[in-house]
């Protein structure tokens, strides 16, 4: 049985085998173990209460019980820029013209930009490549969408994604090659590093003020502006079916995407419901949904059929257990697909 927990000390040989298969490009999981030590301690004083809204970040990790092995890794940021600033480009255009000469040329730029202070962050996304079936991305991705429904006042309504940009098979970054290299004076995995290892002051420090004229930049930079690694292709379909979009934000370094929307717009959450839970086996004709305990500290979520005239979900034993819950208890429970009829 695949299921969703808070991370734990114990979990951080298995992130860092996580870590390995990335391939680079994702900033908040480096191969770094001293950077998700902290970051494990720092989830679990969030969970605790122990920290302030500028350090909470909340991590959930997908586990496999038949070996207790760590197969994914999903996180939330509370709320980001509140205490170092929160960098992206936004693409936007500076018009010339000469009313002289008729001439009229709108040219499109990348600003620095700290507009997304404040907005709550989806992250950390990464599902080891031997467990990429049987939904287990979706389950991965969507449950933080549960807790997030289950406890809104945590989060700001404002939410966002950054997504990976394009990196060949060598970790190089065309965007990067053409824009960041010239003012950081370092490769892109290095500057990648840096930044996920909580090293950011130097963004600030070497980031150009001023706009940016996409004109200049090579044709393959000006081709990846906005879109996303091969492999992030499928978490970018998954964010927009729940009603994200890209508003012309991307990354500073890979000129990957930003997705955002509003919390109480987004499809899991605006359509979720509680539901009471008895024991017994459900049926697998019956939709597949997303089933999460409503506990905050023991937060769990499974996949489970769930019959959508019935008043109750039917969860066995095994299942009960997982979730830590037993029957008659509440849980949060949305349709795993926006197309589906669960709900």
């Amino acid at each position: 049985m695949m299921v969703i927990r808070p991370v734990c000390r114990a979990d951080l040989p298995g992130l860092m085998q996580l870590a390995k298969k990335t391939g680079g490009g994702l900033t908040s999981l480096p191969q770094d173990e001293k950077t998700l030590a902290a970051r494990i301690e720092r989830s679990i004083e969030t969970w605790q209460g122990e920290r302030p809204q500028a350090q909470q970040g909340y991590v959930f990790v997908l586990e496999d019980t038949t070996d207790g092995a760590i197969a994914g890794i999903s996180a939330i940021e509370v709320a980001v820029g509140l205490e170092e600033p929160w960098y992206n480009y936004r693409v936007g255009s500076l018009v010339h013209a000469s009313r002289q000469l008729d001439i009229y040329n709108p040219l499109a730029t990348l600003s620095l930009s700290n507009d997304h202070t404040g907005a709550t962050e989806l992250c950390s996304l990464f599902l080891d490549p031997d467990y990429r079936m049987h939904k287990n991305g979706q389950l991965l991705s969507k449950s933080r969408f549960l807790f997030m429904a289950g406890f809104p006042e945590v989060f700001s309504p404002r939410v966002v994604a950054e997504m990976r940009g394009v990196i060949d098979d060598a970790g190089n970054s065309p965007f990067w090659d053409s824009v960041g290299s010239h003012f950081f004076s370092m490769d892109f995995s290095r500057a990648d590093f840096l930044s996920g290892t909580g090293h950011k002051a130097f963004i600030a420090e070497l980031m150009p003020k001023h706009p940016l004229y996409i004109h200049y930049l090579s044709e393959d930079a000006r081709a990846v502006i906005g879109e996303v690694h091969v492999k992030t292709a499928p978490a970018r379909a998954l964010l927009e079916a729940e009603g994200f979009r890209y508003q012309n934000y991307v990354d500073i370094f890979d000129g990957g995407p930003t997705l955002e929307c509003e919390l109480a717009a987004i499809r899991a959450v605006k359509q979720s419901r509680v539901m009471t839970t008895a024991a017994g086996n459900p049926d697998d004709h019956h939709p597949l949904c997303l089933v999460a305990g409503m506990d905050y500290l023991r937060f769990r979520a499974v996949l489970l059929p769930v019959d959508p005239q019935a008043g109750t979900v039917l969860i066995p034993p095994d299942c009960a257990a997982r979730l830590q819950i037993a029957a008659g208890d509440p849980v949060r429970v949305v349709s795993l697909s926006p197309q589906g009829t669960c709900l």
